[in-house]
């Protein structure tokens, strides 16, 4: 469903993503896991066509992409933000924020369809007059994901849609990502640091440092602790909390630099 190659994105003198390539298949869930600043969310941002300076070759459902899309794309490929106090309108309801993607691409049956959508996302009918301010940082994060679902896209890209949720709601919302994918038969790319969403949401995974796709991991070597690169294994130990060894060795590196 969707093939990077030799890929490249720069801010001015900076190279932001240094010659990526991977590949994703239909249906399945792709993982981007790394640090802050490695370059994951600016590569989504690419392939959803918010950043149209990049070179390199993109094809999503067998189309070659250009910086320059067209509406039929937007309407194949949505995207799932970080913040889900951003990317809603402050002065827009729930009611409004729906219909609109439906306007922009002539879909008819509006108001089933966002009727429909909530109930899909667990909200229903008592939300749909409501305003962000009157949402939980987890509903907001279900509007946006059914405003993205809404106009039954075949490629959903989600940058990490969790990680400003209490750890609690983040179980809740990626139940029903997961179920959602399933259902709906989508190709995702997930973006993460969080190596326990990436192995849990993610059939195969890219660990991206500086720029680069170091390694790719299936979810069940991840699991087992199967990387190879030094870069994952470090994001391994990280992920399992404070360890003594890696404790010292950190600290050691601080105080050479002093």
């Amino acid at each position: 469903m969707i093939t990077v190659n030799n890929l490249h994105i720069s801010f001015g003198a900076m190279r932001a993503v240094d010659d990526v390539s991977f590949h994703v298949d239909d249906e399945e869930t792709f993982g981007l896991v790394g640090e802050s600043g490695c370059g994951k969310s600016t590569l989504l941002r690419v392939l959803c066509g918010l950043n149209r300076n990049w070179q390199g070759d993109i094809t999503i459902a067998g189309e070659t992409i250009s910086p320059d899309r067209s509406r039929a794309f937007f309407k194949d490929v949505q995207m799932v933000f970080q913040d889900p106090y951003g990317s809603l309108h402050p002065r827009h309801n729930v009611n409004s924020v729906l219909t609109e993607p439906l306007t922009i691409h002539g879909m008819d049956n509006a108001s089933e369809r966002v009727a429909t959508m909530l109930d899909q996302v667990g909200l229903g009918a008592a939300f749909r007059y409501r305003y962000p301010h009157q949402l939980s940082g987890g509903q907001r994060q279900r509007v946006a994901i059914a405003r993205a679902l809404i106009l039954e896209p075949k490629v959903l890209l989600l940058d990490e849609p969790t990680s400003a949720l209490d750890v609690s709601v983040q179980a809740e919302i990626l139940n029903l990502l997961k179920e959602i994918r399933q259902t709906r038969k989508l190709t995702c790319i997930l973006v993460s640091h969080d190596l326990a969403v990436i192995s849990y949401m993610c059939d195969r995974i890219g660990v991206m440092n500086t720029g680069r796709i170091l390694e790719e991991l299936s979810a069940s070597q991840l699991n087992s602790d199967a990387g190879h690169h030094p870069y994952t294994m470090q994001l391994l130990t990280a992920s399992r909390g404070y360890h003594r060894v890696l404790g010292k060795d950190l600290t050691d590196a601080a105080d050479a630099l002093e």
